[in-house]
C-alpha cells in the first residue's frame, strides 16, 4: 500500500546514519540516501515534528552463522552521526546496541511522551536496523511509514525483499517526495 496519510503527531526516525555504517559498501549511492534523509529531517523540523537520530555501538550478544562486521572496540568516530543529517539540539538521539531502536532504549517512551502515533523510517541498513525498528514500532502500536528511497542495504536482493514483501505488512511505503508532499499538505 502506498503512503496515504501522516498523523498529526508523526516522528521521523533515521537509522544508523553514522560514519562506520555509511562507509560500508551499499547497493544504492549513499550520497543520495543521505540527501533524502536530510530533506526529510529538514522538513520534519520545519513543521515542528520530532526527529530521532539513531546510532549503533554494538550488536546483540547471541551467536549467528555470520560473523559481525566489526569486532572488538570500534574505531574512533565510527558511531558518530554523519554531518549530512544536520543534527539539531531539538533532535532526540538514541544509541542502540541491537538491530532495533525501540527495545532496550528510551525511544518508545520518548515517542509516547510526545503523543506520537506514527513514525517515518529511513536509514541503513534496510534489512537490519530499519526493518527491526519497523517491526518493533508496528508491534508497539505505531503507524509505520517507510521512505524506501531513503534507505539502502549491502545486499540488493535482501533490500528488495524487505521493501516489497515485509514492509507492506508493517505499514505504508512511499518515496521521500511523497512523504514531503504529505507533510506540506497536512500542515497547511
Amino acid at each position: 500500500m502506498a503512503v496515504t496519510t501522516l498523523d498529526l503527531r508523526t516522528a521521523l526516525i533515521l537509522i544508523d546514519l553514522q560514519n562506520g555504517i555509511v562507509s560500508l559498501p551499499t547497493v544504492h549511492p549513499i550520497a543520495e540516501i543521505l540527501g533524502r534523509a536530510r530533506a526529510l529531517a529538514d522538513s520534519f523540523r520545519r513543521h515542528g515534528l520530532p526527529v530521532v537520530l539513531v546510532n549503533v555501538t554494538s550488536g546483540a550478544p547471541g551467536r549467528t552463522e555470520q560473523p559481525p562486521r566489526v569486532r572488538g572496540e570500534l574505531p574512533a568516530g565510527w558511531a558518530d552521526l554523519v554531518s549530512e543529517v544536520n543534527q539539531h539540539p531539538s533532535d532526540h538521539t538514541v544509541t542502540k546496541r541491537t538491530w532495533g531502536a525501540l527495545r532496550n532504549t528510551d525511544l518508545e517512551e520518548h515517542l509516547q511522551s510526545l503523543g506520537v502515533t506514527q513514525v517515518v523510517l529511513a536509514g541503513v541498513s534496510t534489512t537490519s536496523g530499519v526493518e527491526s525498528t519497523a517491526r518493533q514500532a508496528y508491534e508497539a502500536g505505531f503507524n509505520v511509514t517507510l521512505a524506501i528511497d531513503a534507505m539502502t542495504d549491502m545486499n540488493l536482493e535482501a533490500h528488495i525483499n524487505s521493501t516489497t514483501r515485509i514492509f507492506p505488512k508493517l505499514g505504508e511505503t512511499g518515496t521521500t517526495q511523497e512523504v514531503l508532499e504529505l507533510l506540506d499538505k497536512s500542515r497547511l
